[in-house]
């Protein structure tokens, strides 16, 4: 089955964090962060917090683990850090947090920039999860690859018209005390 958008319901924003990890990046060069935070406002959702941090495992998880606490945020999208030298960390520092992994995401990024770039879509490790109700995401630091994931995932799964299913419909579901979220 291949999926559907139900324009009958009514578009439901959510609120999302901009994370992008570099050592080097500034809000000026920062293409990736820009295009994330212009996407989704285009898209109807809320940008309620933006912010670079070091490429270190601390500084990340510290505002994965911030922003997931607070009812304000849901979903928190990062970009940079998910390649294979040392210095990159988004990976293990968004795993140390999550509750729950969204194994699927990783595997459908892969296919979706396989078709891109080939064998090297091996290099990305972009992974996805949940903690206290928020779901976060580790995307590269391409631009290209920041628009794939948004426009072939991201952006389909928070459009609660997306059928047969979205990250919108089950928000709710995701904590105990369902009076954190929507």
């Amino acid at each position: 089955m291949i999926s559907s958008y139900n324009m009958s319901r009514d578009f439901k924003p959510i609120n999302i964090g901009i994370l992008t990890v570099s050592d080097t990046r500034t809000s000026t060069t920062d293409k990736s962060g820009r295009y994330l935070s212009s996407a989704a406002s285009d898209a109807g959702h809320h940008v309620i917090q933006k912010l670079i941090v070091k490429d270190e495992i601390d500084d990340i998880k510290n505002v994965l683990m911030s922003w997931s606490m607070g009812s304000d945020i849901d979903a928190i999208i990062s970009t940079g850090g998910t390649g294979l030298t040392k210095r990159d960390v988004s990976v293990e520092a968004h795993c140390q947090v999550y509750e729950k992994e969204i194994t699927a995401f990783s595997s459908m990024f892969a296919s979706i920039s396989m078709e891109k770039i080939g064998t090297s879509a091996l290099q990305s490790r972009a992974c996805a999860g949940v903690r206290n109700g928020t779901y976060l995401f580790a995307l590269p630091g391409s631009p290209s690859a920041c628009r794939d994931a948004w426009e072939n995932l991201l952006k389909p799964q928070f459009d609660y018209r997306h059928l047969p299913c979205n990250f919108v419909e089950i928000m709710p579901r995701l904590v105990k005390d369902i009076s954190k979220k929507r």
